[in-house]
This record gives structure tokens, sequence and C-alpha cells, in this order.
């Protein structure tokens, strides 16, 4: 090991760790996930049934999407018949989205699948250590 490697693991570092756990945990979403819904449709859908009607602009920053990513997704949902928008009646520049019935549908039953994922990601670890983990990486946000 050269001088200026010393101590340096990578497999150490926490950027490495989120990463490889990143990766299992997307492995697990993509073949349990109903629809082919990716990662940020499903997380449009469910904070659509969790908060309601929104505009497209609070749906991104509800979901942590910059504007061109929530523009993405709602554009293929729409496509999929899954979301619908219609103009604020308050303001015609926002358009405000939601879920058609097929949509919510849709949404109700990713949600329950979500949950599947979420134990398989988490089931290495004991119920003391998940509750650990979320709430350490909260604390990251």
């Amino acid at each position: 090991m050269t001088e200026d490697r010393k101590g340096y693991a990578l497999d150490d570092q926490v950027g490495f760790i989120l990463r490889e756990v990143g990766q299992r945990h997307s492995t697990i979403f993509a073949g349990k996930m109903i629809e082919r819904l990716t990662p940020t449709q499903f997380a449009a859908m469910a904070k659509l049934i969790e908060v309601g009607d929104c505009s497209q602009n609070q749906l991104g920053r509800h979901t942590a999407m910059d504007v061109a990513t929530i523009k993405g997704v709602v554009d293929r949902l729409a496509k999929r018949g899954f979301v619908d928008s219609h103009a604020d009646d308050k303001d015609a520049r926002r358009r405000i989205v939601c879920l058609t019935d097929t949509g919510r549908d849709v949404a109700l039953r990713a949600i329950q699948v979500a949950g599947d994922i979420t134990r398989e990601t988490l089931k290495p670890l004991s119920e003391a250590g998940q509750k650990q983990l979320l709430k350490l990486l909260r604390e990251l946000r």
C-alpha cells in the first residue's frame, strides 16, 4: 500500500456503502414492483395518495425531484393513464396533478408491494437495527 492511500479503504466509505445498498434496493424494487413503475413514478403516485391533488411543482418538492424530472415523470404517468392534470382555478399558469381512477387503483396496489420491498431491503437487520438505520438516515437528510 502506498503512503498516499494509507488508511483509506473504499469499502468503508459512506458514499460507496450507500450506493451498494441503493443498488440492492433498486434490484429488489425492480423485481417486485407492479406495472413496471419506476421508483420516481411510484414516489409521485404514492405522494398523490398521501397529500391529494397538488401542483406539479409541489409534487416535485414533496418527492425531492427537480422541475425537469417531475415533469417527465408526470408526462409518462399521464401517457399511461395514471394521472391527469388541469389548470389551477386560482392560477392558470399552475398545473394541478391528480390520480385517475386507474392510477388510484394502481397506486394503492403498489403501496402494498412497496411494503414488501421495504421489508426485503431491511431483512438482514433486526427490528431494532431497522429502526436505528431509518433514524440515522433521516438525520442525514
